[in-house]
């Protein structure tokens, strides 16, 4: 049977969303697609909302828009943050949260239209006060803060230049991207020069290394952010 969902707008994708959790506060509750599909129809007006269509997010064939997203939270008795995958973009912390936009432009202190441009470009473009505000109305960890606030991208580029030359030379560079203690800082990149390094030096005493050798120095380097984080985070428990 055809599934007929309305096509999102194109200034509003889909959130990443959890079919598997979706599924099992359904299944938790005793509801059958059906009565998913009639709440959303009758509490929240989407009369195109079929038992079909319910069995489709679940399944992962097709994804929920942002207001049919917080429609199927209400009916499941949960928060819409509980049914998005990990979220990435502006827009996805914010229904991550269950904020309006005018919540949140109202909270770092922006012009309503203004606020919704970053959304829609996925560019966040505020000063350092409405940053820190908005990490604020968005409980942002630091490595989410620096990913919706578009740092992460220098940050990767900065990380790939300290682990192939001198760390040193990219404390300051770094920890104004990412506010940091010095110390900490100090810490994470000696630790990942170290650690690439160790695998460069690997493969020059086999005599030019192997294939995988040289696969995983790539790795390493696509994926620095990663690794930076995790650095920091065994670097702060010690």
């Amino acid at each position: 049977m055809p599934v007929h969902q309305p096509p999102a707008h194109p200034s509003q994708p889909t959130p990443p969303f959890n079919a598997p959790a979706a599924r099992r506060l359904r299944a938790a509750l005793g509801m059958g697609p059906e009565h998913v599909a009639y709440g959303m129809r009758a509490s929240y007006g989407l009369p195109y909302v079929t038992p079909d269509l319910v069995i489709a997010w679940e399944r992962g064939v097709t994804h929920p828009s942002s207001p049919e997203l917080t429609a199927l939270a209400g009916v499941l008795w949960c928060s819409p943050g509980e049914l998005i995958g990990r979220p990435r973009t502006l827009r996805e912390h914010r229904i991550s949260r269950g904020l309006a936009p005018e919540d949140v432009a109202r909270g770092v202190g922006l012009e309503l239209p203004a606020y919704l441009r970053m959304e829609e470009s996925d560019t966040w473009r505020g000063n350092e006060r409405q940053s820190t505000a908005l990490a604020d109305a968005l409980d942002l960890d630091l490595p989410d803060f620096v990913t919706v606030t578009g740092r992460e991208a220098k940050l990767a580029d900065l990380l790939r230049s300290a682990v192939t030359t001198r760390w040193q030379a990219y404390v300051r560079p770094v920890g104004k991207t990412v506010p940091l203690d010095r110390g900490v800082l100090e810490v994470a990149l000696q630790e990942l020069h170290r650690e690439y390094q160790g695998q460069m030096v690997a493969t020059l005493s086999w005599g030019g290394g192997s294939r995988e050798t040289g696969d995983n120095g790539r790795d390493f380097l696509d994926r620095i952010v990663d690794h930076f984080w995790t650095t920091v985070e065994n670097s702060k428990s010690r």
